[in-house]
């Protein structure tokens, strides 16, 4: 009997492992949403939807893409936060959604325990920006007529605790200057307000500005890298203009919500990976300003809780408050 009892538990183990293994394998059987908290237009926006085309490919299904913006990411966020963890609904995320926003204002979701890491996708490579005619046409020139004029030069910024803002205030911060912050409801804005001369300067994601300066709307004073871009190759690093060490860049990463099995956070993440092997889809990405990461979800989970403590730091020190 107990022999008998014992081929029925394998007999039955082994169904249900047939079963899971069914429904895994079905993943993904229906459109996938990923929903960007930031406008239409954005870096993380544009690199998505080049992501998203081969990654759809590579799933056997297709992706939608939803712009939530406003409330500095936090609606768009939420909805991510709360959304079924059923790998139906993923978050197309940049740094100032989970480690800045968080930090600022008042959240509904913990960005550190409501969300499943997937990748940091890569990281999105920033530069100083005037308009055409500028006065300005290097980084000294800048911070000489800063100094000579304390809080007369402004600069724009997506709205308070952005990564516009932080980036400009951690550069005045080290470069001994004060500058006027005006916030826009979103990065694109901010850099259409340099574009037409409503503020001096604005530090901006490359992949947000780059058709504006391919256009001849802006000007690159400087990259924020360590090196030089390739994309890029007469313009300065802000390190090679004088203000040494200061590099400043944020990132495209996924997640999904809380409570997403691992099955499926591993088939989203392989698929991104392979992906990301592509040739054309990283040329895209590159051509957006986007250095191709790819990291595992381990990997960004640990980057993620070290950067939200750095910009907590940041914020309090420069006393960054909310709109």
């Amino acid at each position: 009997m107990t022999s008998f009892l014992n081929r029925l538990l394998a007999v039955a183990c082994l169904a249900c492992a047939a079963v899971t293994a069914a429904a895994q394998g079905a993943y993904p059987n229906k459109p996938i949403r990923m929903i960007i908290p930031l406008a239409a237009g954005s870096a993380v926006d544009n690199g998505a939807r080049v992501l998203t085309t081969r990654m759809g490919t590579e799933l056997g299904s297709s992706f939608y893409l939803e712009n939530i913006p406003g409330s500095a990411g936090l609606i768009g966020a939420e909805r991510v936060a709360k959304a079924a963890p059923d790998g139906y609904t993923i978050g197309g995320f940049n740094d100032s959604v989970l480690t800045m926003v968080p930090n600022i204002y008042k959240a509904t979701w913990d960005p550190l325990e409501d969300f499943v890491p997937v990748s940091l996708v890569g990281t999105i490579e920033w530069g100083l920006v005037v308009k055409p005619d500028s006065p300005f046409q290097t980084v000294a020139d800048f911070i000489k007529a800063a100094k000579a004029n304390p809080a007369k030069l402004n600069y724009g910024s997506g709205g308070s605790g952005s990564p516009q803002h932080l980036a400009m205030a951690m550069f005045a911060q080290r470069a001994g200057i004060e500058l006027t912050h005006v916030p826009y409801k979103g990065a694109t804005p901010a850099a259409i307000a340099v574009a037409g001369g409503e503020v001096d300067a604005a530090f901006q994601g490359l992949g947000t500005v780059t058709s504006l300066i391919a256009g001849g709307k802006l000007r690159l004073l400087a990259v924020s890298t360590p090196q030089r871009l390739a994309q890029y190759p007469d313009v300065p690093t802000v390190t090679e203009s004088g203000l040494k060490d200061f590099y400043f860049n944020s990132w495209f990463a996924l997640v999904a919500p809380k409570g997403t099995p691992a099955p499926i956070i591993d088939r989203l993440y392989t698929s991104m990976r392979k992906s990301l092997d592509d040739a054309e889809t990283r040329k895209q990405l590159v051509n957006l300003g986007i250095t191709v990461r790819g990291t595992t979800p381990a990997e960004f989970g640990a980057a993620l809780k070290d950067q939200y403590a750095l910009y907590r730091k940041v914020i309090q020190s420069n006393n960054i408050k909310a709109d």
